[in-house]
């Protein structure tokens, strides 16, 4: 019987308490406006931010994940500050002060979104184009970045109506065709994910990654689910209202805005997460892994 690795354990259960973190979060949006706004959007934040890094420390060793954070951190930090002066490429918007502290009037809490959940982006298309337990090479060093950026995208379609128009954390100066939101805004989510997670898979490319258990993934794909699964507890706070009005003068109905997150989640988030567990289940084991399992190493 193979010995237990206890540093593994450890790392799991931090991991586990994490995603719980998060899932307290997500119930406490229902009581909006009884709890601290900030604690509320920290507990959005942190938990998938500490959670990118040390599930993927695992796989990728303490100097992959420190170069993943630093091309994520300084690629997302880049477009939104060129954006915020410029309108390109997300569109012009200025942020409140539901986020908290700003460095060069861009929240910091924003920028480590970025961090959370472009990593669960990222091993969600790991699983799904089956290369988690390989090296990339060939065409999947350019389709896994495209995939990623779509989940990625995928999440922000989810949200960002509803951090905008209901919990007004950002404004938009000139409205926009998706719930006040303009359809630029998605484009440049796209492409901002896709430049850092293209920079890092050419990084990985040939570079053998640290085997892990199938567990270990499916912890990842369940922080997406949950990403999913919370924005169905969306509630708007009756002193919103019942109309959002943006800024070109719009009205869209508050519960419209709630149920387009709702159904995003539920027929784009939620298959994508349900199909990376599919795959999850049926990967075949790596010689190196079953190895590493027989040395008591995972």
């Amino acid at each position: 019987m193979a010995p237990i690795d206890l540093k593994n354990e450890h790392s799991r259960f931090l991991l586990s308490t994490l995603l719980f973190l998060y899932l307290v979060a997500r119930v406490l949006q229902l009581f909006a406006g009884r709890v601290p706004s900030l604690l509320i959007v920290i507990l959005h934040v942190i938990p998938p931010a500490l959670f990118a890094m040390i599930h993927g420390a695992r796989v990728y060793h303490s100097r992959g994940i420190l170069l993943y954070a630093t091309l994520c951190l300084g690629v997302g930090a880049l477009f939104e500050s060129v954006s915020l002066r410029t309108g390109f490429p997300f569109g012009h918007y200025r942020f409140t002060n539901l986020m908290g502290p700003k460095v060069f009037d861009l929240p910091i809490l924003l920028a480590l979104a970025y961090l959370g959940m472009g990593y669960l982006s990222w091993a969600l298309g790991l699983v799904i184009l089956e290369c988690q337990d390989r090296p990339l090479s060939g065409k999947k060093i350019v389709l896994l970045p495209l995939a990623a950026s779509f989940i990625m995208t995928a999440w922000d379609l989810s949200m960002d109506p509803v951090w905008a128009d209901i919990d007004r954390a950002w404004v938009w100066r000139d409205g926009g065709l998706y719930y006040g939101v303009p359809i630029s805004n998605f484009f440049g989510w796209f492409l901002a994910v896709y430049i850092f997670y293209q920079l890092f898979a050419l990084y990985l490319r040939r570079r053998v990654t640290v085997p892990v258990p199938t567990s270990h993934w499916r912890l990842a794909i369940l922080f997406y689910a949950a990403s999913a699964v919370g924005n169905l507890l969306v509630v708007a706070p009756l002193s919103v209202g019942g109309v959002f009005v943006d800024a070109a003068g719009k009205r869209w109905m508050i519960p419209e805005i709630v149920w387009a997150s709702r159904l995003v989640s539920i027929f784009v988030m939620m298959p994508l997460a349900l199909i990376a567990w599919v795959k999850a289940a049926r990967s075949v084991e790596p010689a190196r892994l079953k190895k590493a399992r027989a040395l008591g190493r995972l």
